[in-house]
């Protein structure tokens, strides 16, 4: 894309850059890590009107506030895994302190989209009434879903093996314990696990290119057999 130029080419043909380009560097690496897309980078760091120093003093800025946001983080794990040792109970909102709120109303809004209002309100209403021994078995029992599914995908079994519908079928299991899906709400989920950023992670680290496509293809095949 052109977004870093060297100073000049050798004759030997190796590039060299000195202190403009490599500073040019840093930017795009700051602006990479705040989630800025390449094209946009280019289009900032061309603009005649770009400031350096602003620049880094508005990274700095950002990274403070992403500091500030993971310490809420960590504060909240760290209640979180109090409350869990100790077998006592922890607010609601005590479990999503530190996530930004627009990131909460952003997935509630997402959920309401694909499942509709009173299946998300239903949905809640059970996850409240689950007991802290109860929420602490679904959440080991989804962590041996999400390893199952992993290693059929490396494998490379097909989404509708008996294998993968077995482990499938679990998952479907384990989503009713909050909501009891449908055929296409099942799919649907599947479809989430793909388009949403946060979803998909759980499944793909960046190592696991196309397993949330795998399982999604899985819960499709097991809506359209089993519900």
């Amino acid at each position: 894309m052109g977004l870093l130029r060297p100073a000049h080419v050798g004759a030997n043909g190796y590039r060299y850059y000195g202190k403009e380009e490599l500073l040019r560097l840093q930017q795009i690496l700051f602006y990479r890590e705040l989630g800025m897309p390449l094209a946009e980078i280019g289009a900032v760091l061309d603009d005649p009107a770009f400031d350096l120093l602003a620049a880094l003093r508005g990274h700095r800025a950002a990274l403070q506030r992403r500091i500030a946001q993971y310490q809420g983080l960590i504060q909240t794990i760290d209640r979180t895994i109090a409350s869990l040792e100790r077998n006592e109970a922890m607010e609601d909102n005590d479990y999503y302190a530190g996530i930004a709120p627009e990131t909460r109303e952003r997935w509630e809004r997402e959920a309401e989209a694909f499942w509709g209002k009173e299946a998300v309100a239903a949905a809640r209403e059970r996850a409240r009434a689950l007991t802290k021994e109860q929420v602490g078995g679904l959440r080991r029992e989804m962590e041996e879903i999400r390893d199952a599914f992993t290693r059929l995908f490396r494998s490379g079994a097909a989404p509708g093996s008996d294998a993968v519908q077995a482990v499938t079928d679990r998952h479907y299991r384990w989503v009713s314990h909050s909501w009891t899906p449908d055929a296409a709400a099942f799919a649907g989920l599947g479809r989430f696990y793909v388009e949403n950023p946060e979803f998909r992670a759980t499944y793909d680290d960046g190592t696991l290119p196309g397993c949330p496509e795998f399982i999604a293809e899985a819960m499709a095949i097991y809506a359209e057999r089993s519900l």
